[in-house]
């Protein structure tokens, strides 16, 4: 029988061994896990696996293994089996990648605000990191610009939106933000999340 690709999202309440319980529901269930990304965010776990089962696995297979783990607080699950095959390409990032950083006083809808920008000009976010410290709001984009036909023209209109909402921006190229940063850590250890 074909083998099937998930993708499976959890959530809980923080507490030791939560990535011991979604584990062994893979394990226990024949999963072969291609990859994960994790968080802690204001005292919740957050996980999204990427996992292949034997073909006989479904979502509601995986959804009663899930609701059976007998640990409090619960873990949360979303799962979506995925179509077609899952490419693993250990995160191959396109060449025109670049890194935007965004700080400013904390308020209302400034993730909103370069998220509107992006969206009007078709760029593509790859990865984002939030952070709040005291009264500073970080923002770090991950972007593909492979499509933009004009960098200054860009660099323009992100000057200009930074000027209207009092925000330090910076645009740089991942492979200098990577080479100036900590080389090889993940946007949320650099920014500390």
């Amino acid at each position: 029988m074909k083998s099937k690709q998930f993708v499976i999202s959890v959530m809980s309440k923080d507490r030791p061994g939560i990535i011991s319980d979604v584990t062994t529901v893979i394990y226990d269930l024949g999963g072969d896990l291609a990859g994960l990304n994790q968080s802690v965010l204001g005292g919740y776990f957050a996980m999204i696996l990427m996992v292949e089962f034997p073909g006989g696995v479904t979502v509601e297979t995986l959804m009663k293994t899930f609701s059976a783990i007998g640990t409090e607080p619960a873990i949360e699950a979303i799962i979506k089996e995925v179509d077609g095959v899952y490419m693993y390409d250990n995160r191959v990032l396109p060449c025109e990648t670049y890194v935007v950083t965004a700080q400013g006083g904390n308020r209302k809808g400034l993730v909103k605000l370069l998220g509107d920008f992006f969206y009007a000009r078709a760029i593509n976010v790859l990865d984002l990191v939030t952070a709040r410290r005291d009264e500073l709001y970080t923002m770090i984009f991950q972007v593909d610009l492979s499509h933009i036909e004009s960098m200054n023209r860009l660099r323009k209109e992100l000057n200009l939106l930074a000027g209207k909402e009092n925000l330090d921006v910076v645009l740089q190229h991942n492979d200098i933000y990577m080479a100036t940063n900590e080389v090889g850590l993940p946007l949320d250890v650099i920014i500390g999340s």
